[in-house]
């Protein structure tokens, strides 16, 4: 038999219950990966301000790097 792959750990960038918590406050439920898509915006989003700091000779990732 096969063994399963192991997943790769993943970096917790938000917090699960304030996302439901704004998302209910609206009047709306919360799909069961949709904390793993925020997360996964998040992280896309960093990596592309760390992408547009380094392109610009900077170590330091600004606001405006977003």
């Amino acid at each position: 038999m096969a063994k399963k792959a192991a997943k790769k750990a993943k970096l917790q960038l938000v917090v699960g219950s304030k996302i439901k918590e704004m998302i209910n406050k609206k009047g709306c439920k919360t799909a069961g990966d949709m904390i793993d898509a925020v997360n996964q915006e998040v992280a896309a989003l960093i990596e592309k301000a760390v992408e547009r700091a380094q392109a610009n000779k900077r170590s330091t990732v600004r606001p405006q790097d977003l």
